[in-house]
């Protein structure tokens, strides 16, 4: 004996379909809602969670932490997102992605990086890496410049984070 299943009325499947579609949406690139994704995939990235556990995470200034604040030029110093960055049982995680928080930086612990929206799709790409990426202007950056170079292969794994977190870049993120 077979059930019949009965039909969705025309109307009920639109409001399905609009709700599927609206859930597929992804944030504005840089977005704290994105910022809170790029954290997550930080979790994720081995080159980033055992690549950073040396001296990198160790230099936090003595607060316990790091943070990389990340903007899209054409949008605006004041769309800044912000990652923490912790060590946490022998790796270094992010344990917060979101809308700034952190007004004072210091300048030999933290960063803040900035590109236009299309440089920031190129990088995430893999286009091109980090030292490419500063040496033409194309990721304007302040921060420890000398710990950066010593880890040029999780820097590009954090860069790449933009092209694996899906980000509409249609309209600048809204505070």
């Amino acid at each position: 004996m077979t059930e019949r299943i009965p039909a969705a009325s025309p109307a009920a499947l639109v409001l399905a379909l609009a709700g599927a579609a609206a859930s597929a949406v992804s944030a504005p690139l840089m977005s704290a809602q994105w910022a809170a994704s790029a954290c997550e995939q930080w979790n994720l990235t081995a080159a980033l969670t055992e690549g950073l556990a040396d001296a990198w995470i160790k230099n936090d200034g003595g607060k316990g932490h790091k943070v990389i604040q990340l903007y899209r030029s054409d949008c605006g110093e004041a769309s800044r997102v912000e990652l923490r960055i912790a060590p946490k049982d022998g790796q270094v995680r992010c344990s917060y992605g979101g809308k700034l928080e952190t007004v004072n930086m210091q300048s030999g612990v933290d960063y803040a990086m900035h590109a236009s929206t299309e440089r920031w799709g190129e990088m995430g790409r893999g286009d091109y890496g980090p030292m490419k990426a500063m040496m033409f202007g194309r990721l304007e950056f302040t921060g420890p410049k000398m710990e950066a170079m010593g880890v040029m292969g999780p820097f590009e794994q954090f860069l790449l984070l933009v092209g694996k977190v899906p980000g509409e870049v249609p309209a600048c993120p809204s505070r």
